[in-house]
């Protein structure tokens, strides 16, 4: 249910910025109500509770945005709040986040190594990536994990390359596995 709801809002409020013609900004605000919402949990929790008045849950929208983002962002809030779905307002955000992204060619790659990359090694990496992807830009996140042994896993989307000494010594072992002695 999260996913649909978050696709149909998301999918609106993009339609919105193409309409309007303010994508990059609508991206920069979106970015700051996620921000906020996540870290502030009063927030989340005031506009999800069912015992307060959805005027002032409109209202608590307005003042805490109104003087920093554009009224149509403002607006969009309060329709999600009108609508109960408040709760979903993270997802919605992340999915508007993620279809702009995709729409400028930008993608985010997550990158998993046993050490600390350095300047050097993070540039190869990111131009490899940008040769074999059409993307027009890429972010980098990168994360450490030592059980990995050596290699890397990168993952890009739904897409998953794990070159990680320790997958390949599983692997490994599930093939001896089958070996009958």
């Amino acid at each position: 249910m999260a996913k649909l709801v978050s696709a149909v809002y998301g999918d609106a409020l993009f339609d919105l910025a193409a309409e309007y013609g303010e994508i990059d900004l609508f991206y920069e605000e979106a970015r700051v109500v996620l921000k906020s919402y996540e870290e502030n949990a009063d927030l989340a929790g005031l506009l999800n509770h069912p015992d307060i008045d959805k005027s002032d849950k409109a209202s608590v929208i307005e003042n805490s945005f109104g003087k920093f983002i554009s009224k149509e962002i403002t607006g969009f809030l309060v329709t999600i709040t009108d609508k109960n779905r408040s709760r979903y307002i993270p997802d919605i955000f992340k999915y508007f986040i993620d279809r702009v992204k995709e729409y400028k060619g930008i993608g985010t790659a997550y990158i998993t190594t046993p050490m600390e990359l350095n300047g050097d090694m993070k540039r190869k990496v990111e131009a490899r990536l940008m040769q074999t992807t059409g993307y027009n830009r890429i972010e980098m996140r990168y994360r450490v994990d030592k059980s990995l042994i050596g290699g890397m896993i990168v993952r890009i989307g739904n897409r998953v390359i794990d070159s990680s000494i320790k997958n390949k010594l599983s692997g490994l072992a599930r093939e001896l596995k089958k070996i009958d002695i």
